[in-house]
């Protein structure tokens, strides 16, 4: 199953959870929205999932993420991104205007700048973070790159992209204005993002979805092979004190669980099996204070449904203490995001 496929609500409506820890406080630090010819996923479709009405799961904020969404059509391509600054902002101040419900979608966001503009870039971060001076708070370059065609048809980004001189000069600049840099990059990238997280310890990392350990095409039968050098690799980046860590976005096809290709969804303990392994040891390396858990939706909604993704979520981290569970689940995407107005450490305190 690929991303062009589209969310497939009857598949998904096979298999149905109770929530667990339904008054846990949950800030989903990634996902998007959009409107594409085979998906269509915006405020109401996203409520629909995170309402505590619908999805049963204490949500309460979301982080947009960035996803060539609403960009303008025409005028100098360095610019049509703020099309989707300025899409992203509106909904936000439409969830918290509190007339759609009390999720505040859309909280903060990232957006897309080409960091190879070096100083140059700085410009045009300014002019995002006058759109939306509340919610922006960082960029996600497109940086994948992948000598096997996992990406295909998409093209993959130049393999040492991270390390460039006019890349690095972009990323000084996002630093010096106290944004974020996401990275989505495959398991055999994170070398790089460690060592760009060396050469610039001011810069505020964050690591979307685990590093992607690749189970496609090329990889479709080196899982073994593929976590040992995930694990070695991502150890090193996790001894980078400027990097945090996304817990989710495992169940795309670039993964290689196959989900989305069986007759029913998974259930939360297959999902807790498969994706167990990958969550424990990022915890474990990174420590609950600088992991947060994630949605990835719609990405992941073309394999999984959204009670049932929180429900994994949920069961692999059973044994943490309530504190931890609040860093990892809320806390450290509103530290990181910089996300104003939300307490959720009252609410927490009386979850088991």
């Amino acid at each position: 199953m690929s991303m062009e496929w589209p969310v497939r609500a009857d598949w998904l409506a096979q298999v149905s959870e109770p929530p667990l820890e339904p008054d846990l406080p949950i800030v989903d630090a990634h996902h998007h929205l959009w409107k594409l010819p085979h998906d269509t996923y915006l405020l109401p479709e996203f409520l629909a999932d995170a309402d505590r009405a619908g999805g049963g799961h204490n949500v309460v904020a979301s982080v947009f993420a960035e996803c060539a969404a609403m960009y303008r059509p025409s005028g100098p391509p360095d610019l049509r991104s703020l099309g989707e600054v300025e899409f992203a902002n509106g909904i936000g101040a439409q969830a918290a205007s509190g007339v759609f419900g009390p999720v505040r979608a859309c909280a903060a966001m990232f957006g897309s700048v080409d960091l190879t503009r070096g100083e140059a870039a700085g410009e045009i971060l300014d002019l995002h973070v006058s759109r939306a001076p509340d919610r922006y708070r960082g960029v996600r370059p497109i940086v994948c790159a992948d000598p096997h065609g996992v990406l295909d048809p998409w093209p993959s980004a130049p393999a040492e992209l991270m390390a460039g001189a006019a890349f690095r000069a972009g990323a000084r600049a996002l630093a010096r204005r106290g944004l974020v840099l996401d990275l989505w990059v495959f398991h055999h990238q994170l070398d790089q993002v460690a060592d760009l997280a060396r050469a610039l310890p001011e810069l505020s990392i964050v690591l979307d979805h685990l590093g992607t350990p690749l189970g496609m095409g090329w990889y479709a039968d080196k899982r073994a092979e593929v976590f040992e050098a995930w694990l070695r690799d991502l150890r090193t980046v996790a001894g980078c004190p400027n990097v945090v860590v996304k817990l989710g976005g495992l169940n795309m096809h670039f993964n290689g669980f196959g989900w989305g290709d069986r007759p029913q969804p998974p259930s939360s303990d297959e999902l807790a099996a498969a994706n167990g392994p990958y969550y424990r040891a990022a915890i474990d390396l990174f420590g609950p204070d600088r992991c947060m858990f994630e949605s990835n939706f719609p990405m992941d909604k073309r394999s999984v449904g959204w009670g049932t993704l929180w429900n994994a979520h949920k069961k692999i981290v059973a044994g943490f203490s309530a504190d931890e569970k609040r860093q990892m689940f809320s806390e450290v995407a509103i530290r990181t995001y910089r996300i104003a107005g939300l307490d959720t450490a009252a609410a927490s305190s009386s979850t088991p």
